[in-house]
Formats: structure tokens, sequence, C-alpha cells
């Protein structure tokens, strides 16, 4: 089993039980930060969230064929109290606990089902290139994103075509999308920028990023666009367990080079993971 499968397995057959990130991170096999990434890549959700929501779904079910006491489901699902547990499950599905019990169906709730994710990493990842590149400067549009939106990401790159030319002191025509300021909930900031030589005329707008000196390990994303997640995937929960190396936490990028084509989305790019012994 790679990282994500694991972690899947391990939530799925502790639902009932308290869990931590921590926990499923160890469970995995890999770091925190390996499995925030890896699930997310694999899955679309954060990893807990995932959790959270599969328990919720479980609940509900329980409560829609009259389970008499929600405070012990709401025990069950890891939530102290009845309050809280009705906060959640209302954030959840926009409803209460209570509602779904007395209507005796899940029919018009969103129910989080168990994710089958064994066809969703690439299966032609080609051995990465090892670099070690010198510290950077990007700078463009930015926006903080979650691995659930990733839908915003297409209209980020949007609004770097439209606002490019109003980047000050611009290095070169390579163009990067950056992963950065990742946490454990999956969120991260997306910065869609070029290399520029310093910040001092920056207008505001624009997100900004020191990248460190650091030792990468380099894909090439040959297909179009769109099925990039299907490589990240590939790279999280395939190449890097099996590498011996560790992700770095540092950010990590695209880069796009003329070959690509932004109207189309063919041409490829290359995928820049920070890798550590």
């Amino acid at each position: 089993m790679n990282p994500a499968q694991r972690a899947l397995w391990y939530i799925e057959s502790h639902l009932a039980e308290p869990m931590t990130l921590d926990e499923i991170a160890a469970m995995s096999g890999v770091s925190r930060f390996h499995i925030v990434r890896a699930f997310a890549a694999a899955t679309g959700y954060p990893v807990m969230r995932y959790a959270r929501a599969r328990r919720l779904t479980e609940a509900a079910r329980s409560l829609a064929k009259g389970a008499p006491d929600i405070l012990s489901i709401a025990l069950e699902a890891d939530y102290g109290s009845h309050e809280a547990f009705t906060r959640a499950f209302r954030d959840q599905f926009g409803t209460t606990p209570e509602a779904v019990r007395a209507a005796k169906c899940t029919g018009h709730l969103k129910l989080q089902e168990p994710i089958l994710m064994d066809s969703t990493m690439s299966d032609n990842l080609k051995a990465p290139r090892f670099e070690t590149a010198k510290a950077f400067l990007v700078a463009g549009p930015a926006e903080r994103i979650s691995c659930d939106n990733g839908a915003a990401i297409p209209g980020l790159w949007q609004r770097f075509h439209q606002e490019v030319a109003d980047i000050p002191a611009r290095i070169g025509k390579l163009a990067y999308g950056v992963c950065c300021n990742g946490d454990d909930a999956g969120n991260l900031d997306y910065i869609a920028g070029v290399e520029v030589a310093d910040f001092s005329g920056l207008p505001r707008r624009f997100g900004r990023i020191r990248i460190p000196e650091q030792r990468y390990a380099v894909f090439t994303h040959s297909e179009h666009i769109s099925s990039i997640r299907r490589t990240v995937s590939a790279i999280w929960n395939q190449w890097l367990p099996a590498s011996g190396l560790n992700a770095a936490d540092a950010p990590n990028f695209e880069r796009y080079d003329e070959t690509f084509d932004p109207v189309t989305g063919n041409g490829g790019l290359e995928i820049w993971l920070p890798v550590r012994e």
C-alpha cells in the first residue's frame, strides 16, 4: 500500500475510535508533512476533514435508523458533547441530528462515501533527475488554496496572464506555480508567478516568496495540464516512499517554459520537489 491507501485503511477501520493526524501519519509510515500532501494529491481531500466527514456520515446513517441517544452517537464520532457534535453536523450537512432522526432518511444529505483511489495515480511516471537550485525570488498573483478547491488555480493563471506585464524586475521567460506555507488542514498558498530580481517595486496585490537554495527531484509531466494531479499523486504516493528520501519542508513548484501553451494546456511542464536524505 502507498501512504494514502494506508491512511484510508486506517481511517475506515478506526472510525469509532479517537484518531489524530500524528497517528494516521505513523500508521502510513511517513511524516505529518508527507501524509497531508500525499492524501490530498491522491484524493482531493484534507486527511482530517475526510475523517470527520466519514464519521459524520456514519452518524447520520445511525440517526436515520432511529438511534435513541444522540450523545452516544456524538461520542462514537469523537465529539465530547452533544453541542459540539450538533455544530459539526450542521456544518457538514446543513441540518441537525434531530432533524435527520425525525426524517428517518439520509437521501437529502451529501454523504461522504469511502474513497477508492487506486486509479487516480499516473502509471507512467518517469524517474526524475536531481538538481540543486540556487535561491531565487518569485512574484505574481497569489491565493490561499485548499486541496478540495484546486479549481481556483486555473483562474489564478488567467489572472497571471492578464497581469504579468505589471510585475517589475522580471528575470527570464519561465513561469512558476509555487506551492508554499502549507498547513495540516491541507491549505497552502499558490503563487502563479515569474522570477524577479527584487521585490522593491512590486505592487501590493502580488504575492511574493523567496525560494531557498535546495536540492530537488525534478519530474516531467508531458500530458495535458488537466491530468497533473495524477502525476503529483504518483510522486507523493509511489516514488517518494520508495526513494529512500524525504520531502523537505520547503516550497515545491511547477516550472513552465516556452513549450507550454497556456491556451490549449499542452506542451508539458516540470514538477520540482524539494528533497533531503
